[in-house]
């Protein structure tokens, strides 16, 4: 009797003509598996690390800022800075980056130098957006709201206006209550403190605030002891701002107080700074002047 063979069925065959590609599909699944752990244990490409030296608007202010009166005051070349707008755009950029987690892990000074030079460098590109068709900063607002109030500034994740960031971040009780700041941060006008010629940064920044201070202080067109009136005559940034010097900062709780670390600067005789000293004189706070402080 002759046995016939029977035809292999299909599905008994095909395992084996799948076996190459079953294979290649489990390798490739095998190295995919690999290459996800692998990815897995490789840390996260780090963004870059904000530059707390603040070396890139220090490069603008030196290039930019002219210093008068030993550092009393100071103008600003309002027309290179816009040839430089691209460099202060990075710059700003660089500002808007930080998210707010990470600006409140750094230290307080990193925190507050920080602020201040957003401030600067956020007014200064304020200026240019109308520069030179204005007089003024306040040329920037209108009847119904001034240029400090719109929320433009792309700031720690939200949008935040010129006087969020001095009077809700910089100023915010418990936060700094340096009234140090008021000599720091500058409203492109001839009556405020100058514009320092470099940036504020953490590791320097008391003796740069204190230095601030001084140069403002010793200004006698906005700081003075008139001996005639028998009177100190200051800024009305004093005015404004009173409540700031009441802090208890460094001890001082009073305008008077504070007046009396700078009676060498205020009064040039003798007996007039010994009254200074003694915090014993009436205060008149005198006219701001809001010209734009341009180096034409």
């Amino acid at each position: 009797m002759t046995r016939r063979l029977m035809p292999v069925p299909r599905a008994v065959a095909r395992p084996m003509a799948d076996a190459p590609v079953r294979r290649h599909l489990l390798l490739a699944g095998g190295s995919a598996l690999v290459l996800a752990a692998l990815a897995a244990t490789r840390p996260a490409l780090a963004q870059p690390a904000f530059d707390h030296a603040h070396a890139a608007w220090t490069a603008l202010l030196k290039k930019h800022v002219v210093a008068q009166r030993g550092g009393q005051a100071s103008q600003v070349r309002y027309g290179n800075f816009a040839a430089d707008r691209a460099a202060l755009k990075a710059y700003l950029d660089a500002l808007s980056a930080v998210p707010e987690a990470t600006f409140a892990a750094w230290s307080k000074p990193q925190r507050m130098a920080f602020l201040i030079n957003a401030y600067n460098a956020f007014t200064v590109e304020l200026i240019l957006t109308k520069y030179p068709k204005l007089e003024s900063i306040k040329d920037l607002g209108s009847v119904f709201q001034s240029p400090w109030k719109p929320k433009w500034v792309p700031l720690l994740g939200t949008k935040v206006s010129l006087d969020d960031i001095e009077h809700e971040m910089l100023r915010k009780r418990g936060a700094y209550d340096d009234p140090r700041v008021h000599f720091a941060v500058n409203c492109a006008s001839i009556g405020c403190p100058a514009l320092r010629e470099e940036a504020f940064v953490p590791d320097r920044l008391e003796a740069q605030l204190d230095e601030q201070a001084l140069r403002f202080m010793s200004d006698r067109s906005r700081n003075r002891f008139n001996a005639q009136r028998g009177r100190l005559e200051v800024s009305k940034i004093f005015d404004w701002f009173g409540e700031d010097f009441r802090l208890g900062h460094r001890g001082i709780a009073s305008l008077p107080a504070f007046a009396a670390k700078y009676a060498d600067q205020l009064a040039d005789a003798p007996a007039e700074r010994e009254k200074v000293r003694g915090a014993q004189v009436d205060v008149a706070f005198l006219d701001y002047d809001w010209k734009l402080n341009d180096a034409r």
